[in-house]
């Protein structure tokens, strides 16, 4: 993989990943496109260096507003925390539970089986994007109410449909929880802030969990598998870089679009890119 290769995935991962249209779906098509292999342990352990990326994009785009609402008092903090918990248990329930779905009925329990393998069907994420377009232009026209924040009913909802994203690429993360949050009268502006919260917390868990799978991937032994990584460690390093200011763009726009109304054509955009997905397979 050349840096020339791993500059543009960074530019699409940080573009795309804050963006709801779903990075991991855009990624993986530019990686087809050029010929690598969206399932291999390495290409998945630069995804996940990229999420770093933007990860830390989130936090400092974030940073005030989440000073404000979490830190600013006690009770502030245990409310907003206490939906974080919440949302993130139930991501993991769903996330999970789906996971141990498709490897024991409708895999039949095939022992080879990685969720990753599902990222390289094209007709699966064609269908996760089509999906996620018509969530989000559907909660697009729902009246924007100014006062309710994110209470136990809905966080918990809302880590529900963050579960549905983790095995379908395609499904956009950022799309589908702010999508829902708005669908159940949350403020658009506190809807992005929850979000993205959930994101911060859940990236640390996939970065452990892909980092472990490459480890232990190499069929040679544990030794050569730790070379790899560190042979991958730079230029997802390089990446990440990328990603992270691509990504403080990415969020910009987003908020923009939000919060002027336009959140629909995020959707509209979806629908397309699902079109395109299936002519290109």
């Amino acid at each position: 993989m050349t840096a020339a290769q791993i500059a543009l995935l960074a530019l699409i991962q940080g573009a795309a990943e804050l963006l709801p249209v779903s990075s991991s779906a855009h990624v993986i098509t530019a990686e087809k496109l050029m010929g690598l292999d969206p399932t291999t342990p390495e290409m998945t352990l630069l995804l996940v260096m990229l999420h770093t990326g933007t990860m830390f994009a989130v936090i400092v785009y974030f940073w005030r507003s989440w000073k404000k609402a979490y830190f600013s008092s006690w009770s502030g903090f245990r409310q907003n925390a206490t939906g974080v918990v919440l949302a993130t248990a139930c991501t993991g329930i769903v996330g999970l539970g789906l996971q141990y779905a498709i490897k024991h009925w409708v895999l039949a329990s095939d022992p080879n089986f990685e969720i990753e393998h599902l990222f390289g069907n094209s007709r699966l994420m064609a269908a996760a994007l089509a999906a996620a377009g018509v969530l989000i232009i559907a909660a697009s026209l729902i009246p924007e109410r100014s006062s309710r924040r994110v209470g136990g009913s809905s966080a918990m909802l809302i880590g529900a449909v963050q579960g549905l994203c983790l095995p379908f690429r395609g499904f956009s993360r950022s799309g589908a929880t702010i999508s829902t949050a708005m669908a159940v009268g949350i403020e658009r502006r506190k809807a992005e802030e929850f979000s993205f919260a959930l994101a911060v917390v859940l990236t640390p868990a996939v970065i452990v969990k892909e980092a472990h799978r490459l480890l232990t991937a190499s069929g040679t032994g544990h030794a050569m598998a730790v070379q790899d990584l560190g042979r991958m460690l730079a230029p997802s390093a390089f990446g990440m870089v990328l990603s992270f200011l691509a990504g403080l763009a990415a969020l910009r726009w987003l908020s923009s679009w939000l919060e002027s109304g336009r959140w629909y054509l995020f959707g509209a955009y979806c629908l397309v890119a699902s079109a395109f997905v299936l002519w290109l397979r």
